[in-house]
């Protein structure tokens, strides 16, 4: 096994289910229940997550012309909304942690069904160019996505809900250590493909920055529309523009087992990080932010 193929294969996905359970040890079943309380702007979110942002990536890959593995890669990520790093920007910019939280919840529940559709199309549609063979299993997918996604945050909110007290104070030290894992990995993964980072960066650093300020653009706006408060509209436009890299790199490199693939995500999150940290400075020190 080759060091591309042992972090594709083994430690990028064990890094997504350390992630994962982290986050579950931060939710407790009433994070579910807060649609009842916050019924537009969950609705919102999620039609602009699950929705509007695998339509704006099918819709760039087709405007850019993109190659078919560029494509495909593109949709694997348009495909996996918001992970943990969202909520924690929401945290630092002063956003409806709650709504975020909720937000990335049911996201990930329900992406084990939307990514499967989703990747199917995007194979059928633009795989038919190439000569590369690339199948999705959908069962095995589906089994391997609840394995390092569901299976971690239930197991983290189980011991959120037995040891509540160990949990909470595990909250900061796990935050962290998510953090610590998916940079390390993201580099390891970057350094073993060196070669062709170059080139996927001319390939789809444009493309990829266009989706970061098109998703948020639509989060922003779509959230001014519905007239949600300033706390709601901060989560919305984060939630739509913050996606999940690492679980996008699992299904590149693991599941389709094409490290290429995971180009688009590799410039996406480099993109997501600056127009991020660039939230967490502009909203963090918005004294008015806390009084709404």
């Amino acid at each position: 096994m080759t060091a591309a193929e042992l972090v594709g294969k083994v430690f990028l996905p064990l890094s997504l289910a350390i992630i994962m359970l982290g986050m579950g040890m931060t939710l407790v079943p009433a994070d579910f229940t807060r649609i009842i309380k916050y019924p537009k702007a969950i609705l919102l979110g999620l039609t602009n997550q699950l929705l509007f942002l695998p339509l704006i990536g099918f819709a760039l890959a087709i405007i850019f012309e993109l190659n078919p593995v560029t494509a495909i890669g593109l949709m694997i990520l348009a495909s996996c909304p918001g992970g943990p790093t969202s909520n924690l920007i929401t945290q630092v910019c002063k956003g409806n942690i709650a709504l975020s939280v909720t937000l990335t919840a049911i996201a990930s529940f329900v992406s084990i069904l939307t990514i499967p559709f989703i990747l199917s199309y995007a194979l059928a549609y633009f795989g038919s160019t190439t000569d590369i063979a690339i199948k999705l299993p959908i069962m095995d997918t589906i089994i391997q996505i609840m394995g390092i996604t569901v299976i971690p945050i239930s197991i983290g909110m189980f011991i959120r809900r037995r040891r509540t007290e160990f949990a909470k104070r595990m909250e900061r030290p796990m935050r962290i250590a998510s953090t610590v894992i998916f940079i390390l990995v993201f580099i390891a993964v970057l350094a073993a493909n060196s070669e062709k980072l170059v080139e996927g960066m001319k390939e789809a650093g444009l493309v990829t920055l266009i989706l970061n300020l098109a998703t948020m653009g639509l989060g922003y706006m779509t959230a001014k529309l519905f007239k949600l408060n300033l706390k709601n509209v901060i989560s919305i436009t984060i939630e739509s523009g913050i996606q999940n890299g690492t679980l996008a790199f699992v299904i590149a490199t693991s599941i389709l087992n094409n490290i290429e693939m995971g180009i688009p995500t590799g410039a996406y999150s480099i993109w997501m990080f600056i127009t991020g940290g660039f939230l967490m400075w502009y909203f963090g020190k918005r004294s008015d932010v806390d009084a709404k």
